[in-house]
C-alpha cells in the first residue's frame, strides 16, 4: 500500500504492506460484480472528465458575479453536516424526484455541489446495485455528469514546498478538507490551484493523523470578498458496500490541458476509519473528494492499496468530530503502517539531545548520523532534548526528506534525512 502524495520524483511514499491482509479481503462473488459493472460504465463512456469543459464552463461555478461582503470563519464544524437536504424538482421522465427518507428539500444550499436524484435512481443512491436498464444507465451518467461539473470548482490542486496533492472546499470562507499527508504539519504555507488555474496561499491547520485527515484555510482577501465555491456536505454513518461514489481530483498534479478528472466507482467497503472504493485513483490524488450521486461530500481520498481496484478515503464524519482540534492546529496520532522513524536513541534526562545509539540500516545512518552527535535541528524545529526531537519527528511523513543540523566535536554540519516508516 502506497500514500497517493507528495508524489514528485524527488519525494517518494511508496510503500508495500503485507502485513495488511485485511485490505484483500473481498468477497469474490461481490468483487466481480462490482467490476463487471464498472466495467459497462466504462464501454458506454460513464467515466467523465472535465477536460473537455471549456473555460468558460469551467468558471461557471467559481464565484456570484457581484461582490458580496467577506465570509467570517466559523469555529464549529460548517453548519448542516450530515443533513444535506436534497431538491426535489420533476425528473427528466416528468415525475417527481423522491429524496430519501429523514432527509428534507426546504432548506437546500443552492451554493453547493448538491444537486436532484430522479425517483429511479433513489435505489441507487441509498444502496447501490447495477443499473436495471440501458435508460437508468443514461439516467445515471447524465447524473453524474451533473455532480462533477459541480465538484470542478471547489475541489483544488494543492502544493506544499515539492509535494503534491488535492483537497476540497467546504465553506464559503475557504476552509478546504484534505488528507493529513498532503498537509503534512500545521501552519505550513499552501499553495491552491483552483480548476481554472487560478493559484491562492492557504496555511494548514491541525489533522487526525489516525485516519489521515487534515484541514487547511484558504488566506483572506484573495477573491474579491466573494464566497469560495465549496463542496455540499454529506454524511458516512449510512453508507454501504454497493453504493455508487464519484471521485474527483489531480492525478500527477494540475494540469492547464485536462483540469480536474472525474472517476466513476462504487463502494466495495466500510470499515473503521477508511472507506474502499475501485474508483481508479493515482499519485496526486490525495485529499480529493468523493461524493454520491446526489452531490454530498461523503469521504476524502486517502492512499491506495497494491491494486487499482483498492483505494481507501477517509469517512466524512471524522472531520466532524475532529473539527475543533483540527481548527485550534492540533495534529495527534499516526496513519496506521506509517508512524515516521529516525532510528536513533539517547538519554531523556539529558539536556540535549546527544545520539548514544544509530539503528543499522535506519534513516539516521544512511544520512551519515554518528554516536555522539548532538541533534540541534530537525527541519525548522530546534532541538533541546530527546522529547522534543521526538515530537519533530512525530511531525512528519514517512518518505519526507528533512535537513538535520548536527553538533559533531563542536562542528556544526548539515545532513538530509529520509523519514523512514515502522508498521
Amino acid at each position: 500500500m502506497r500514500l497517493l502524495s507528495p508524489t514528485l520524483s524527488t519525494i517518494r511514499l511508496d510503500a508495500s504492506m503485507s502485513g495488511q491482509d485485511d485490505l484483500h479481503q473481498h468477497e469474490a462473488a461481490y468483487s466481480k460484480a462490482a467490476r463487471t459493472a464498472a466495467t459497462w460504465l466504462w464501454i458506454v463512456g460513464i467515466v467523465i472528465s472535465t477536460a473537455g469543459l471549456s473555460p468558460a464552463a469551467a468558471q461557471t461555478n467559481l464565484a456570484p458575479p457581484s461582490p458580496v461582503p467577506s465570509i467570517g470563519i466559523p469555529d464549529a464544524y460548517p453548519p448542516g453536516y450530515g443533513n444535506q437536504p436534497l431538491p426535489s424538482p420533476n425528473n427528466e421522465f416528468g415525475q417527481p424526484s423522491v429524496s430519501p427518507p429523514g432527509i428534507s428539500s426546504s432548506n437546500f444550499n443552492s451554493g453547493g455541489t448538491l444537486v436532484s436524484v430522479p425517483g429511479e435512481l433513489q435505489s441507487l443512491l441509498s444502496s447501490g446495485g447495477v443499473p436495471s436498464s440501458v435508460a437508468q444507465l443514461r439516467l445515471m451518467e447524465t447524473q453524474q455528469t451533473k455532480v462533477s461539473k459541480l465538484a470542478d470548482s471547489c475541489t483544488v490542486s494543492v502544493q506544499i514546498g515539492p509535494a503534491q496533492g488535492c483537497g476540497v472546499i467546504i465553506t464559503e470562507s475557504g476552509f478546504i478538507l484534505t488528507a493529513a499527508h498532503v498537509a503534512m504539519r500545521p501552519n505550513k504555507l499552501a499553495m491552491v490551484t483552483m480548476s481554472d488555474g487560478r493559484t491562492v496561499r492557504a496555511t494548514t491547520l491541525g489533522m487526525n493523523r489516525n485516519v489521515d485527515a487534515g484541514l487547511m484555510k484558504i488566506e483572506p482577501n484573495q477573491n474579491g470578498g466573494r464566497p469560495w465555491p465549496h463542496a455540499s456536505l454529506g454524511t458516512s454513518k449510512d453508507l454501504v458496500a454497493g453504493m455508487w461514489c464519484i471521485a474527483t481530483g489531480h492525478p500527477g498534479g494540475y494540469d492547464p490541458e485536462r483540469s480536474t478528472v472525474t472517476r466513476v466507482g462504487r463502494i466495495l467497503r466500510v470499515r473503521e476509519g477508511a472507506i474502499e472504493t475501485d474508483c481508479a485513483l493515482i499519485g496526486g490524488d490525495s485529499g480529493g473528494p468523493l461524493f454520491d450521486l446526489s452531490g454530498r461530500l461523503i469521504a476524502v481520498h486517502s492512499r491506495i492499496g497494491n491494486d487499482v481496484a483498492e483505494n481507501l478515503h477517509v469517512p466524512i464524519d471524522f472531520y466532524g468530530t475532529s473539527w475543533d482540534r483540527m481548527r485550534q492546529n492540533d495534529a495527534w496520532g499516526f496513519l496506521p503502517g506509517f508512524r515516521p522513524v529516525l532510528g536513533v536513541t539517547g538519554s531523556p534526562s539529558l539536556t540535549r539531545a546527544v545520539i548514544e545509539i544509530v539503528r543499522t540500516g535506519s534513516p539516521a545512518e544512511e544520512a551519515g548520523m554518528q554516536v555522539g552527535d548532538i541533534i540541534e535541528q530537525f527541519g525548522d524545529v530546534v532541538i533541546s532534548d530527546f522529547a522534543s526531537l521526538k515530537s519533530a519527528v512525530a511531525d512528519t511523513m514517512p518518505g519526507e526528506r528533512v535537513s538535520v543540523w548536527l553538533n559533531r566535536s563542536n562542528d556544526r554540519i548539515r545532513v538530509s534525512v529520509e523519514v523512514g516508516r515502522a508498521d
